[in-house]
């Protein structure tokens, strides 16, 4: 049984003639009548009683409105896939880790609700292991996530965004942490500190340069998300290891460089084997030109963060 079989029969159950029905579906009327036999010949009886007036039979009656249906279903088939591949309709599943939902993600999903309005966004905030492990499961479309040393799940296709420096947040209302506007692991260590919550890179990364450098955190809080962390520190609550993009639109913080230095590689991650969809791409887009802009605008400032994609476009980022 096709979906042109039951188009024929539709139409000859309408006009009650095959002649005017082939008419109207654009073939001959043979060709029609065949497809009709053919039809009647699966389902094991007859649709129509082809007598001087063309009449439906019981089952012919029973089959019309399912056929209808199931044509009807079709066409909103097509018409839904059409409004997907324009971007009037549809979804895409993004995830980040705190520090790139404030830093990079909230002006991006500004643009791309502002250009195409009839996609739902879904965004995952959290930490880069759990992304990963989120669109491994093909419950998120892409997410940006942290390199860790060892590479991201093979599972993945990941291209590199950004390489950042970790610097430390202090209040600006308050004395530098060093008049150099640099300060030591060590020295870091007098200072309280304000540490994100358990399963963020971040978390892990500034453990283990203080490890490193054979000292102790001194922990006032822990177990906030970035923004409150960031409000911790605006109030003086204390100090914090925090990726360079935070610094963007906070002039409350202070920016003082950690040495020896401290850097992250962030990347658009998304799972190797499923096709992206056009609204996936299309966000992709609005990403790399948000990179282009923050890019000319941070070499005019004083963060460390270099923009590591060399892609003119969303499907060549993705792969």
């Amino acid at each position: 049984m096709t979906l042109q079989q039951l188009m024929y029969f539709v139409a000859v159950a309408d006009v009650r003639s095959f002649t005017r029905a082939a008419d109207q579906v654009g073939v001959t009327q043979p060709t029609l009548s065949r497809a009709l036999r053919t039809l009647e010949n699966e389902l094991g009886t007859p649709l129509i009683n082809r007598g001087s007036v063309l009449t439906l039979t019981p089952a012919g009656e029973a089959v019309l409105p399912l056929a209808q249906r199931m044509i009807a279903d079709s066409d909103m088939v097509r018409t839904t896939v059409a409004e997907m591949v324009g971007l009037r309709s549809g979804r895409v599943r993004v995830g980040a880790t705190p520090s790139l939902c404030i830093g990079v993600l909230s002006d991006v999903l500004r643009v791309f609700h502002a250009r195409h309005p009839g996609i739902g966004v879904e965004l995952v905030e959290d930490g880069a292991q759990p992304l990963e492990t989120a669109v491994v499961r093909n419950e998120l479309d892409v997410a940006l996530v942290i390199v860790p040393p060892d590479g991201v799940d093979p599972a993945l296709h990941s291209a590199p965004l950004l390489r950042e420096r970790l610097s430390v947040a202090s209040p600006r209302a308050r004395q530098p942490l060093n008049p150099r506007n640099s300060i030591s692991v060590a020295d870091l260590a007098r200072h309280d500190l304000v540490m994100v919550r358990k399963g963020y890179d971040l978390r892990e990364v500034t453990l283990r340069a203080y490890d490193e450098a054979g000292v102790t955190p001194r922990i006032a809080v822990e177990g906030g998300q970035m923004d409150a962390v960031l409000r911790m520190v605006e109030a003086g609550t204390g100090v914090a290891v925090v990726p360079d993009l935070v610094f963007i639109g906070r002039p409350r913080l202070r920016r003082t460089v950690l040495t020896p230095a401290l850097y992250r590689t962030v990347a658009l991650a998304r799972r190797a084997d499923i096709a992206p969809t056009p609204a996936v791409i299309a966000f992709a887009d609005i990403l790399l030109e948000y990179m282009a802009d923050t890019s000319a605008s941070l070499r005019a400032g004083t963060s460390d963060v270099q923009v590591l994609h060399r892609h003119r476009s969303g499907r060549e980022l993705l792969g």
